[in-house]
């Protein structure tokens, strides 16, 4: 009964439907390490986005482009003609009068003035005796003479009848007190206007002075033509002034004297205000509206096989701003949802791969937000630097696959070259052809790039990414004009593959330079930075030289034996030969409990101590490692060394010793935990570090051998690389068992090398 009830219970189960998949992923979304991954990606998602403005369309042309069919307008627009625009503007402006202050202050006081000059003249008896001075200001002497135009030239009266007249008239108190008050009336268009007397303005040609606007005391403006404010013109007979002295008989009598008088002292109100007048022009020139030029949907803006110049580029960019700005929200909307979509699923191309074959980055947070910004900044400089004049959106495209093969692997670097070509092509409104162009040009960049032995190899990595920008670009053009004759009367496309091909060129030169701040930034290390540290005056190699020279010897063996296993799997044997050198490191700091730097005849200092606190020890030297190379700036995956070379192994020693302490004093109720006598950890992460382990361990054991024939060390390394097998160490790390058995191949062969048999020479006999 409770079997077949079993039974139906398991076929039940068995069709029980799968999980819900909204279930399953909000499961996964409520791990805060998922989440937090997931957010990275979705933060990186949105500064595509905005790096590509996918709310609008792309603008496509470019100069030195030379359509086949020409570019038709898609609608009605208007472009505004900046020459004729800025013409108008200027005739604007100039016709603009210029502004010039007045200050009516000065004639205030010429009345007054005049009055006491005439008052001394009519207070001298004889006319003989008048002053010279005087006679000079109102022209009674010889010399003066009479103006052109009041004075006729023939039967004009000389200075002796002017001057009688002049005392005849001044000899009546009233007439002289009348002459004062009509010269106050006389005077006052002269207040109102003001005089100018100087045409010599700076940077102002004295015809352009035809009109004049004057500004006021009370800041008003009034217009004046240039006659209107001329003395010589105001007194001639049609002048303003000259006009009206049949209004003043009693200076009218006097009116040659008079004339002469106010020539002599009447002084310049007007001053030419040129900031005034510039900002009045330029308020002028703002105030002209802007000319436009009208195009018809349909029309032709470049004709068929006519290169875009820099007129015509203006002409596109009116025509799609135009067309931009005609776009509803919704479109755009659309459209931005469109770009996402394609953006996510390139996102998730690539996160697939990472995912299967990067775990490492995908596990740390730190790593993976470095990973997505260098994306999202490649795509902002790339859609920047498009435009013309750079044309230059293949510098960060091969400037990120470097740094990513450099830092991460070819593949992944390749992936990526794909994804940020058709990402660039997208943005920046490419055509099918110039894809091909950036994908070559990232394509060469990653095949030579395998190891950064030397700076040299970024720079020759540019120029082969050069040299295919340049040959594919060309191909490209003649598949599509399918004529090869017409490629070289194009010095467009010349100069347009040999721009693309000096950017790919500074590419490798801005690699080259920056590659310790990449080193830095992403956490890894090139074969120049291995080679600087594999020098033997290092600080650290040259203290452990001095306080553990056992363990130095020790390393500079397992570094000999480990690269050469490395290089058998094709790994980075320098990478694990710079490693072996520092692994050991840590035990300079207690050296002597560790038994290559023990002297022999002396007695062990764990004899002393208790298995556990022997255990402590023999573990804290991969701690103390870790801190001196943190404290002597080592780079990261040369403290994954220190770190990682035990893994998790078992100090077997220590461990079996307390075991049989435990089993000798049963009645202490001491209980022996094996993970107290484990590494810490973590397992080694990659092949080299898997080497690294192996090539540790084994070099240890062979130092026990008493007799190392090839078969005692055969059976050594493989029963020490069965043991880490089956221990799980090498779980993390990607090593396959065929590796593992070209790992043990190579150690043999390099142990049986350094303990290989001498020929055995006999006694030299004495004489």
């Amino acid at each position: 009964m409770s079997y077949h009830g079993h039974r139906r219970t398991t076929r039940t189960l068995a069709l029980r439907p799968a999980a819900n998949p909204i279930w399953a992923l909000w499961a996964l979304l409520r791990d805060r390490h998922v989440a937090l991954r997931l957010l990275l990606c979705a933060l990186a998602l949105v500064g595509m986005l905005v790096s590509v403005h996918a709310s609008r369309m792309p603008f496509g042309y470019r100069l030195g482009q030379r359509p086949a069919h020409g570019i038709a307008s898609r609608l009605d627009f208007e472009r505004p003609n900046l020459v004729a625009t800025e013409r108008a503007r200027d005739d604007a402006a100039a016709k603009v009068a210029r502004i010039f202050r007045h200050d009516p202050n000065p004639l205030e006081k010429l009345p007054d003035r005049l009055s006491g000059m005439l008052k001394q003249i009519a207070a001298v008896k004889q006319p003989d005796q008048i002053p010279v001075e005087l006679l000079t200001s109102f022209g009674l002497t010889d010399a003066a003479g009479t103006t052109k135009r009041t004075t006729p030239r023939n039967g004009a009266p000389t200075a002796k009848q002017r001057r009688d007249q002049l005392s005849k008239v001044l000899r009546d108190p009233t007439h002289l007190a009348e002459i004062e008050k009509e010269f106050r009336e006389f005077l006052k268009p002269l207040q109102r206007t003001g005089v100018l007397l100087s045409l010599s303005i700076p940077n102002v040609n004295p015809s352009d002075l035809g009109t004049l606007r004057i500004r006021n005391p009370n800041g008003r403006l009034t217009v004046a033509l240039l006659a209107e404010v001329q003395l010589a013109q105001l007194l001639a007979n049609d002048g303003m002034l000259g006009e009206t002295w049949s209004r003043y008989p009693a200076l009218d009598d006097i009116r040659p004297m008079l004339e002469a008088w106010m020539t002599a002292n009447v002084p310049e109100t007007l001053t030419y205000d040129d900031p005034a007048t510039q900002n009045a022009r330029e308020v002028a020139r703002q105030g002209t509206a802007e000319i436009k030029n009208a195009y018809k949907k349909g029309n032709l803006l470049v004709n068929p096989g006519v290169v875009i110049d820099q007129d015509h580029l203006g002409l596109l960019e009116a025509e799609y701003e135009s067309f931009e700005s005609g776009i509803t929200i919704w479109e755009r909307w659309l459209r931005f949802a469109v770009v996402a979509v394609v953006i996510l699923l390139l996102g998730v191309l690539n996160g697939f791969y990472l995912v299967r074959n990067e775990p490492t980055l995908v596990r740390s947070a730190s790593r993976l937000s470095v990973y997505l910004s260098v994306l999202v900044v490649a795509v902002a400089l790339g859609r920047a630097l498009s435009f013309d004049p750079w044309r230059a959106e293949v510098i960060p495209l091969t400037a990120t696959v470097m740094i990513f093969a450099i830092a991460y692997n070819q593949s992944l670097a390749t992936l990526t070259g794909f994804s940020l070509s058709l990402i660039l092509s997208f943005a920046t409104g490419a055509d099918l052809g110039h894809f091909v162009v950036l994908m070559s040009a990232a394509t060469l960049t990653v095949i030579p790039l395998t190891q950064v032995s030397s700076r040299s190899t970024l720079i020759n990595v540019g120029l082969s990414s050069a040299m295919a920008y340049f040959v594919v670009s060309w191909g490209v053009a003649i598949i599509e004009n399918q004529s090869l004759t017409a490629l070289f009367d194009n010095t467009d496309l010349l100069m347009e593959s040999l721009r693309g091909a000096a950017w790919c060129m500074a590419s490798g030169f801005l690699v080259a330079g920056s590659l310790p701040f990449i080193e830095g930034l992403f956490g890894v290390v090139t074969n120049i930075s291995l080679l600087e540290l594999g020098d033997v005056s290092h600080p650290l190699l040259a203290e452990l030289v001095r306080r553990a020279p056992g363990t130095y010897n020790h390393s500079i063996t397992v570094a000999s034996i480990a690269e050469t296993a490395a290089d058998s799997i094709g790994a980075n044997g320098l990478l694990v030969k710079i490693g072996a050198y520092f692994h050991d490191i840590g035990k300079m700091v207690k050296p002597h409990y560790f038994i290559e730097n023990m002297v022999i005849g002396e007695p062990s200092r764990h004899s002393q101590l208790a298995p556990a606190m022997s255990t402590l020890i023999i573990i804290g030297h991969v701690k103390d490692g870790v801190d001196l190379a943190e404290q002597h700036g080592l780079p990261r995956p040369v403290i994954d060394f220190i770190e990682q070379h035990h893994g998790t192994t078992l100090v077997e020693y220590f461990y079996h010793a307390a075991t049989k302490q435990a089993g000798e004093h049963p009645d202490q109720g001491y209980e022996v935990l094996e993970s107290a006598f484990r590494y810490p950890g973590p397992k080694p992460q990659t092949r080299e570090l898997a080497v690294m382990m192996l090539s540790d361990a084994v070099e240890s054991a062979s130092r026990t051998l008493s007799e190392p024939t090839p078969k005692r060390i055969e059976t050594l390394v493989n029963e020490i690389a069965r043991k880490r097998l089956l221990d799980g160490q090498f779980e993390e790390c990607g090593l396959t068992l065929t590796e593992l058995n070209l790992i043990q191949d190579s150690l043999i062969k390099s142990l049986n090398a350094i303990y290989h048999g001498r020929i055995k020479y006999p006694e030299q006999r004495s004489a």
